[in-house]
């Protein structure tokens, strides 16, 4: 039996045709007799597919070739569904099953091959589907274990780290990329998350250990600091200004040695130390001044020594066993008037010294003049010299005898430099004796 080519008629709601035949062409494949019976013409022959009683014979044969007709709309929409992405292979599939079994019970009138062909194309294209779906699944599974490989690393790397704060914050920002990505293989997604699991707990683990342990050390150093505090408090009332000094710089040592505590504690111990170290200053500095204000009726006493002093200058060798009288009779005189404010100390007892190294200065003079050591070192010196003179006399009078004239310029040289440290030395020696 020969094929009647189908007609393509367009279904409502999709741009792509549909194959229809023609009702005209019913005929072609089936017929109904008289009594209502109708019959497809199969390829294994004719197969009685029903009455109609309805209405006409040809109404008959129309009605079946019509229930023909929503196979083929139903076949060919999956079909044009599926190719445009807007249908899964499982509902193709149920579709094409659906159509296949209409087939196989050959209720309809229609052309059998030409949709068997149909389905067969479905098929086909479910099958590419299916080879297109599991490509992409898998390099979706790839890029996705991929991703999640860079976070289980990352995590890995921080295990060891010592940044608290920046480390939990970027844990817990891999933990939300995680959630983002797709989730297609669960076994080797369960493994990787059991890495980073791992990863951050040690992290995590450290990390309460550390603070666990900065717990301990802050109390430690809460209660060391609170005690150097009660001692500093107690040190403030010392009566004696050394023994006060030197508490509060063992406590300040004390203090730079204990451990740190949190910095809102550490500032409000620090306060605290600081008021008893600042109320002990504050007193001393007061007593203090109370003591250089005692000394204040001195500064006019020795300001009159040092002028009677200064006015024993210059000093008289003739006199200068009198002024040296004179000058420990005002030494003696300052001793017993006592200190002097701070501020006028150094400027008052500079006025003094002056005048006490202007005598040393005379002494070690007239002392050095009397020395007869030293006379007889110049004697000494000023004997070599002249022994010298004479040599270097000799050997110019043999010089200029040969005629070598070079050599009689530098003798004549080292004569005038031996001739003037000889006089600097005879100067010397008169000085001594004067």
């Amino acid at each position: 039996m020969t094929n009647t080519p189908l007609t393509s008629i367009p279904t409502p709601g999709s741009l792509k045709p549909v194959v229809r035949p023609a009702i005209a062409q019913a005929s072609h494949w089936g017929r109904v007799t008289q009594d209502g019976t109708v019959f497809l013409k199969a390829p294994e022959g004719e197969v009685e597919v029903g009455q109609y009683t309805a209405g006409s014979p040809s109404e008959g044969l129309t009605f079946y070739a019509r229930k023909y007709d929503d196979l083929v709309v139903e076949i060919d929409v999956i079909r044009t569904r599926l190719a445009d992405g807007k249908s899964s292979q499982e509902a193709a599939a149920l579709v094409v099953k659906k159509v296949r079994e209409a087939l196989a019970g050959r209720s309809f009138v229609g052309d059998i091959l030409s949709l068997e062909s149909e389905c067969d194309k479905v098929d086909v294209l479910i099958e590419e589907r299916r080879v297109t779906e599991r490509a992409r699944k898998a390099a979706l599974k790839e890029s996705s274990r991929a991703a999640r490989l860079v976070l289980v690393e990352e995590a890995e790397s921080m295990s060891d780290s010592g940044s608290w704060k920046s480390t939990t914050e970027r844990y817990t920002a891999i933990v939300e990329e995680w959630k983002t990505l797709p989730r297609v293989d669960r076994g080797a997604e369960q493994e990787l998350w059991k890495r980073l699991s791992n990863a951050r707990t040690a992290f995590d683990k450290r990390r309460r250990t550390h603070f666990h342990e900065l717990d301990a050390v802050r109390k430690e150093a809460l209660s060391t600091k609170r005690e150097l505090i009660t001692r500093a408090q107690a040190a403030a009332g010392t009566a004696d200004p050394k023994a006060g000094i030197k508490k509060f710089k063992d406590l300040m040592e004390a203090w730079k040695k204990a451990p740190r505590g949190g910095r809102a504690d550490e500032d409000k111990l620090w306060k605290r130390f600081k008021a008893a170290q600042d109320e002990f200053y504050d007193k001393l500095k007061a007593g203090e001044a109370a003591e250089e204000e005692k000394l204040v009726p001195n500064i006019p006493l020795k300001e009159e020594l040092a002028l009677k002093a200064e006015a024993l200058l210059p000093v008289d060798m003739s006199n200068l066993k009198a002024q040296k009288s004179q000058l420990r009779d005002l030494q003696s005189a300052w001793e017993k008037i006592g200190e002097l404010p701070k501020k006028d100390r150094a400027r008052l007892d500079s006025r003094l010294k002056k005048v006490e190294d202007a005598f040393r200065s005379v002494e070690e003079k007239q002392w050095t003049r009397s020395n007869p050591e030293a006379l007889a070192r110049a004697a000494d010196t000023a004997s070599a010299f002249a022994g010298g003179l004479s040599k270097y006399e000799r050997q110019l009078d043999e010089a200029n005898a040969a005629g070598d004239t070079q050599a009689a310029a530098k003798i004549q040289e080292s004569i005038s430099n031996l001739k003037a440290l000889l006089g600097a030395v005879e100067n010397t020696a008169a000085d001594l004796r004067s």
